[in-house]
């Protein structure tokens, strides 16, 4: 049976020839310059003989160390049409990690994006004999001296373009040799309570999370445009974009995520996959903008997002036809108000932004569905190659994280535990056969580590990740995800890490949102001559504190945060408080800062 993944990209050359495939932004003219489907399959054909030119196997293992660039999805299709597997390793990973990946994988090929990824590559390969051969896909990149073994991406594919009949023979056996049950990708999970494990996803597997997307969502992939935002070493945006590309969605490549506010008002997405913490953002903004409005246009809008809600979450959620006049307001509203919203963020030809990965509140949720913004929450892991459940089209649940895609099962099992089967669920870990067991129940459903609750409809509630709960010294059980995605609501925090284990009462360490605290004290004439010394003043503390209060006033009293520290810098990768997908790692936080911890309990 042949191998799905390689075989969509003939199938789409030919479908669709000289129409654009993917887009990439060329910095030098700033300019969206275009792939075509043609040119595609050339660069992956040409890629594919080069491979299997340096000694590629099937099976064998290609890491590719970069930012997103075209040059990975051409370099991932190439692998695929070889039989070999793909191994992405995220752009933000220290020399440590990259170490850590190649010898687990035994990748022998690592691709890097830029000159930084391809000095830690060197370093790694003078280190460690698994790395026998680096491509570097920018072509700044300057190669050292004495590096007479790395190839360039040019010179790769003029490699592949002089490819012997013997090698295009070889790689034809390959392609029929392929099989669903090859691995396709392995993914390294983020490590956030130990070591990384290479999560093992089949082309069965990615074959059938196509598959279950096109069965689950209503719309014209011909006419969307997706802009590819998260690293696609992340499975979310992978998974997302490989079926993007299987129906012939056109995707924008963005390479820089510092310029994500940017890249996004150029493109203006029909379609894209998010995380959270980018729509807590955006609300954060709009707030704040209509805080500084005047009194009638504040109740303007103010009436503007109540009959939002009540068109697109009494009536349209429901599949129903709202009532003529409230219809006709919110027509009103829709043009002098929240089209002007959605043309500010880039959203405004938006038809739905799949977004997970962590808990989004259900205020936010609420907003955005009432500006006509369509948040398709959705739960999943690398583990299940991404979505495992989203919202339907019609009857999503306000507060669930929706329901299973087709074919795709899920229960609740022994400590709330969600439990899911089908054929998306990955085969095991990677060279961790102890791991894999403990993975999966005696009857073969996979335990993913969260915990949740169904609703009465069958919809998922997301309650927590089970290995972050805590109990306090008095009993009680806190799920401090769900206090850190309320907190995130607020403009004037960023971070949030929720402590309290064992302890006789919840504390939380903040991060603030720097920008967002030196207007504030500009605005209220606070003088500081240092951000240590502005996140220790009385009346940002004070200030901080009653938005807490304000924000957990719903939670019970033994959940919410007693007290709290302001730290002066971000929660980051370089330190270990974040993993590459962000999530915090508790851990670490409680050993870097036990001194301020033990002060919020002294």
């Amino acid at each position: 049976m042949a191998n799905k993944l390689y075989d969509m990209v003939n199938a789409n050359a030919g479908r669709f020839g000289d129409r654009a495939v993917y887009f990439h932004k060329d910095f030098a003219t700033n300019r969206w310059i275009s792939t075509s489907w043609t040119a595609f399959q050339r660069d992956v054909e040409k890629a594919s003989l080069a491979l299997e030119i340096l000694g590629l196997m099937p099976q064998q293992c290609v890491a590719v160390f970069s930012q997103n660039m075209p040059n990975i999805l051409v370099t991932d299709f190439a692998a695929f049409r070889n039989r070999a597997i793909s191994v992405p390793i995220y752009a933000t990973s220290s020399k440590s990690e990259v170490d850590y990946i190649v010898t687990d994988a035994h990748a022998h090929i690592l691709c890097v994006g830029s000159q930084e990824h391809y000095e830690i590559a060197r370093q790694v390969a003078r280190e460690n004999a698994t790395v026998q051969q680096i491509i570097t896909f920018s072509p700044d990149i300057v190669l050292h001296d004495d590096d007479s073994s790395s190839i360039t991406w040019e010179n790769l594919l003029r490699l592949g373009e002089a490819a012997s009949q013997a090698c295009r023979r070889e790689l034809k056996a390959r392609e029929n040799d392929a099989t669903p049950a090859d691995i396709a990708c392995l993914i390294y999970t983020s490590g956030t309570t130990g070591v990384p494990k290479g999560v093992i996803l089949t082309h069965h597997n990615f074959d059938a999370a196509i598959a279950m997307h096109v069965r689950r969502l209503d719309h014209d992939p011909e006419a969307d445009i997706s802009l590819c935002f998260l690293p696609l070493s992340h499975i979310f945006e992978r998974a997302w974009t490989y079926f993007a590309i299987s129906q012939g969605i056109r995707v924008y490549i963005n390479q820089n995520p510092k310029l994500i506010q940017e890249t996004i008002k150029e493109v203006r997405p029909t379609v894209m996959c998010s995380v959270p913490r980018f729509w807590e953002k955006v609300y954060s903004a709009v707030q704040d903008n209509i805080a500084q409005m005047g009194f009638f246009q504040r109740a303007l809008v103010h009436r503007a997002l109540k009959i939002g809600y009540i068109r697109n979450l009494k009536y349209a959620r429901l599949g129903r036809k709202a009532p003529v006049l409230i219809e006709a307001q919110y027509r009103f509203f829709d043009s002098k108000v929240f089209s002007k919203v959605r043309r500010a963020i880039g959203v405004d030809r938006g038809h739905f932004f799949p977004t997970a990965g962590a808990p989004l509140s259900k205020n936010i949720t609420e907003f955005l569905h009432s500006i006509g913004i369509n948040i398709l929450i959705g739960y999943g892991l690398s583990e299940t190659t991404a979505t495992v459940t989203c919202f339907p089209k019609v009857g999503f649940e306000l507060g669930t994280v929706g329901t299973a895609l087709p074919e795709l099962q899920y229960k609740i099992g022994p400590n709330n535990e969600i439990l899911v089967k089908g054929d998306t669920v990955m085969r095991g870990y990677y060279n961790k056969p102890k791991e894999t067991a403990e993975a999966f129940t005696p009857d073969g459903w996979f335990r993913t580590g969260d915990a949740g609750l169904l609703s009465e409809n069958g919809s998922l509630i997301l309650t927590e990740r089970i290995k972050d709960l805590f109990k306090t010294s008095n009993g009680k059980y806190i799920a401090p995800q769900a206090l850190e995605s309320r907190l995130g609501e607020d403009r004037y925090i960023e971070q949030v890490a929720v402590i309290g284990d064992q302890r006789k009462y919840v504390t939380a360490i903040i991060i603030p949102a720097f920008e967002a605290l030196k207007e504030y004290a500009s605005r209220h004439k606070i003088q500081y001559r240092s951000i240590e010394e502005l996140v220790k003043n009385s009346e940002i503390v004070k200030m901080i504190e009653e938005r807490i209060d304000n924000l957990q006033k719903n939670f019970a009293s033994f959940e919410q945060i007693k007290r709290f520290t302001l730290l002066p810098k971000a929660f980051s990768m370089e330190t270990g408080e974040l993993t590459n997908t962000l999530k915090i790692r508790r851990s670490i936080i409680n050993k870097l800062y036990s001194q301020e911890i033990e002060a919020m309990y002294a």
